[in-house]
């Protein structure tokens, strides 16, 4: 197991890139690969001249895997902000969940992780690299609550994604009912102290590729980041 999973960090690393996406290029770049995959791939969404995007994507920040030899975007995934105390939108999911679904969480310190979207034509990438394109958007998002100094996700996620993410030690905790959202979904939670410290503990290989060493998030990064925030404010 661990050795498969070396040979497959091996193999990703050779051949795809995770981007945070610091430019309005890489921001389109990202929404027209939500268009591929959930306006032609799945007709979930609309979407207009080969873009996908909302009114929350101004709020987010986005992630891209790509590929090192082309230059292909293979996946993406965004972590909305509330900006709520700005006089923001909030969170996509409070227009379909009870409002004790989000209640206890740090508005502040809180991303939503939504348009989770990998294209199904991974042509030219290899099996083992693209077993870990997941992975790679989840350390996107990690990399993204570092520098924003988060602590807590929420989603509304497919179960099958739930049960996908438990297997790499990420445990979504359920609250609240089911919902209808382009099919069955549940709202869940995550906190990162906890749930990468479990992680840690149950699969460090999983926990050092996420986190690079813990370089990426640590309780005191968050901490800082927030003491920063508030003095800001």
């Amino acid at each position: 197991m661990q050795a498969a999973f070396s040979t497959a960090i091996a193999a990703a690393r050779h051949e795809l890139t995770i981007e945070v996406a610091r430019t309005e290029e890489q921001v389109l770049e990202a929404m027209r690969l939500r268009y591929k995959v959930y306006c032609e791939e799945r007709g979930f969404e609309p979407g207009e001249n080969g873009i996908e995007q909302d009114e929350y994507d101004p709020n987010a920040r986005h992630v891209l895997v790509r590929s090192r030899a082309t230059g292909e975007v293979y996946g993406t995934v965004r972590v909305v902000l509330s900006k709520s105390d700005q006089g923001g939108l909030g969170f996509p999911m409070a227009r379909v969940c009870e409002d004790y679904v989000l209640g206890p969480l740090p508005a502040l310190a809180t991303g939503e992780v939504s348009r989770f979207a990998l294209t199904r034509d991974r042509a030219g990438v290899s099996p083992a690299a693209a077993a870990l394109m997941r992975l790679y958007l989840i350390q996107g998002i990690v990399q993204v609550s570092g520098e924003l100094g988060l602590t807590h996700w929420c989603a509304i996620m497919e179960k099958t994604l739930l049960r996908l993410l438990r297997s790499t030690s990420i445990y979504f905790v359920p609250v609240g009912p089911t919902i209808e959202y382009h099919g069955v979904r549940q709202p869940a939670i995550w906190t990162l102290e906890d749930g990468l410290e479990r992680m840690r503990r149950e699969n460090p290989q999983i926990w050092s590729f996420l986190t690079l060493d813990g370089a990426l998030w640590s309780p005191e990064m968050a901490g800082v980041a927030a003491r920063c925030e508030r003095a800001a404010s």
